[in-house]
């Protein structure tokens, strides 16, 4: 069961696609709350055929540029016109991605944890290590810069796009480095790969990014709606059914974000 989960930041998390998740008994979640952590995040009814207040953010068919409206054909245009993207080594991303994740993450609207060389290094490395991993870069094609990259997860019928990250400085010029880079990816894995899915991850419980509402305006994708399943260590359950019907008047940002899931497991977000 442990080998089907991994632990962070107190929270077990399924660690393979969602699409192959399923509902757990409470013998299985007790399990893995025993060897640690103080919740339990699963889901089941994966891509269901009615709404629900959790979903993952997936593209399942590419059209190419016919797919999009005129306008976004342009800047998909502009941008491939402007930048080279291109898969790449891990030991590319180590010469060329760490300014840009600084960058990206001061660039934030909610403000975010700094990352180290060492510990952006580690990942990288982790990444490399594992062998499903794909690094992306974006080179401006003028002065050959990268300005933006792409860490994404191969798995054996589909792909999670884990992190993007670009120069802000660039996304203010109207070239649209982004657009190029999720053009190519969605052309790679699902024209070229022939991929079941991409998949952006669930629905965010911070709402600090506006990715996921681009993507599905923007490039189609669209949301698999499935449902939430969230087991509590005792006095963690205790805890958020005392918070949970003020919610709303919660400051502290990890609090809300619990209340917040939690609040989608009962289909009242």
């Amino acid at each position: 069961m442990e080998n089907n989960f991994v632990l962070y930041k107190g929270c077990w998390l399924y660690r393979y696609p969602p699409h192959s998740s399923r509902y757990l008994l409470a013998e299985e979640c007790f399990q893995l709350l025993n060897s640690g952590g103080y919740l339990l995040r699963n889901i089941y009814n994966w891509d269901c055929k009615y709404k629900t207040s959790f979903w993952f953010v997936i593209k399942d068919s590419f059209g190419g540029l016919e797919e999009l409206s005129s306008k976004m054909r342009n800047q998909v245009k502009k941008s491939l016109k402007t930048y080279d993207v291109c898969r790449v080594s891990a030991d590319e991303i180590l010469q060329v991605g760490f300014p840009i994740f600084q960058s990206a993450i001061e660039g934030y609207r909610v403000k975010a944890s700094r990352i180290t060389m060492e510990a952006f290094r580690d990942r990288i490395r982790q990444g490399e290590k594992a062998g499903n991993v794909d690094f992306w870069c974006v080179y401006e094609k003028e002065t050959h810069k990268a300005v933006a990259l792409a860490i994404n997860t191969l798995h054996k019928d589909c792909c999670e796009y884990n992190t993007m990250k670009a120069d802000p400085a660039y996304l203010r010029n109207s070239t649209y480095p982004y657009y190029g880079l999720i053009y190519e990816m969605n052309r790679y894995y699902l024209q070229e790969l022939c991929l079941k899915y991409v998949n952006d991850g669930a629905r965010s419980i911070t709402e600090h990014s506006n990715i996921q509402p681009f993507l599905i305006d923007k490039f189609h994708f669209r949301k698999a709606y499935c449902q939430l399943q969230i087991v509590y260590q005792w006095w963690m359950k205790i805890a958020v059914n005392i918070l949970f019907p003020f919610r709303k008047l919660v400051p502290v940002r990890s609090v809300k974000a619990i209340l917040n899931m939690e609040a989608m497991r009962r289909n009242k977000y």
